[in-house]
């Protein structure tokens, strides 16, 4: 099906064309066909006509960092955290105790579930990790459920060491980059670690990522979300697509990801929950940093699905502006997938777009907490109307 949209009131199109004002778009099977000026629209044969009547259209939201497939609650976790309690990474054990009696039907129940939520929020294309099984056999169904809904599955074994081998970290690593590896490869793309006080050291973060790239898995880490330490130049060093959380970072870092293609990722959601400091985004951005926001959608941490709530917390509290914010969450997602097809509004690319119930971008920041995506294409389809 091909959808002209016309009367665009301001069009984001994170490509050389800028914004526009005044603009519409030409879908066809199911990827733009072409971008500019309302009044120049192409003349083309039976397209679907979509009045935006002045409204915004933005690239749909890439999250590029999720955990979607768990059971269990831990709402008591973050009431105690709001009564003072610190937070720290050993509180996934108890998801992965959950997890682990869900039967494949529940979570996959609620993984749907948690697709439909994002759609809804205006999010199109989303990663999402394992991390809550940690066996090889939890593992595998986890990053099989995932690859039911998105291409982009990352194996996060090495999330946490379970309880079963807690005095025995090293021979879990070898679990990791051995038999749960080779269960898990076949339906991931890239490989992810948790590298952190609490979690995995360096020297255990490189063993896991190295054996994913010589399985043919492209690199992710988690790191410098606790504390600082030496997870941001680990990623660098490896090629990593993105770092993820960076809530503390050396200079040294700074200057590491400004001089490298890694990504990274900043997870507002956590910093929310946690009540850690907010990273400062303007000191990145200045430095040359690519940054990407997500969600980090998880029971523990950061259980927001929202990408226009990490946007206004973003642009609040992390010194973006609206427009670098939309940007992270729409092309720097895409730039920390490595993907070009997604994130943009360009010939070409997927027709992957959000009509906001708003005159401009600024109302995603301007309005927290209200509702304001009233139209979602995915791949040229509609998935979301409002009235």
């Amino acid at each position: 099906m091909n959808t002209l949209i016309t009367d665009i009131g301001e069009l984001t199109t994170n490509s050389d064309a800028g914004t526009l004002h005044d603009a519409a778009v030409l879908i066809e099977n199911g990827r733009i066909a072409w971008v500019g000026a309302a009044d120049d629209a192409p003349a083309v044969g039976g397209p679907d006509v979509f009045d935006a009547a002045g409204r915004a259209l933005i690239p749909g939201f890439v999250d590029s960092h999720s955990h979607l497939v768990f059971a269990g609650d831990r709402a008591a976790e973050f009431e105690a955290r709001m009564a003072g309690q610190k937070y720290a990474a050993g509180g996934i054990r108890s998801t992965v105790a959950a997890t682990r009696t869900a039967t494949d039907d529940e979570l996959r129940a609620r993984l749907r579930g948690f697709m439909e939520e994002l759609r809804a929020q205006g999010t199109t294309t989303v990663e999402i990790k394992s991390g809550y099984g940690l066996t090889v056999a939890d593992e595998e169904r986890l990053v099989r459920l995932a690859a039911e809904v998105t291409a982009e599955v990352t194996f996060l074994g090495a999330h946490v060491v379970p309880l079963e081998y807690a005095e025995r970290p090293d021979e879990y690593v070898d679990l990791v980059t051995g038999p749960m590896l080779d269960a898990c490869a076949p339906y991931a793309r890239w490989i992810d670690v948790f590298c952190e006080t609490g979690a995995f050291t360096v020297e255990q973060s490189r063993r896991v990522l190295e054996a994913g790239i010589a399985r043919g898995l492209a690199p992710r880490v988690h790191a410098s979300q606790l504390g600082r330490g030496d997870g941001v130049q680990l990623a660098v060093e490896l090629g990593a697509a993105s770092i993820d959380h960076g809530t503390y970072l050396t200079d040294e870092d700074v200057a590491a990801l400004a001089g490298s293609d890694t990504v990274l990722t900043l997870l507002p959601g956590v910093e929310f929950s946690t009540r850690q400091p907010y990273p400062d985004a303007r000191r990145l951005l200045d430095a040359g940093v690519t940054v990407a926001l997500a969600c980090d959608t998880n029971p523990g941490s950061s259980f927001t699905s929202s990408m226009p709530f990490c946007i206004a917390i973003a642009v609040r509290d992390m010194g973006m502006t609206p427009a670098e914010a939309l940007w992270a969450a729409t092309a720097g997602g895409a730039r920390a997938l490595r993907r070009d097809d997604i994130g943009v509004i360009a010939p070409g690319a997927r027709a992957d777009l959000v009509m906001l119930d708003a005159p401009t971008h600024v109302h995603l920041a301007y309005r927290p907490g209200v509702p304001l995506v009233h139209q979602v294409w995915k791949d040229g389809a509609t998935h979301v109307a409002r009235a």
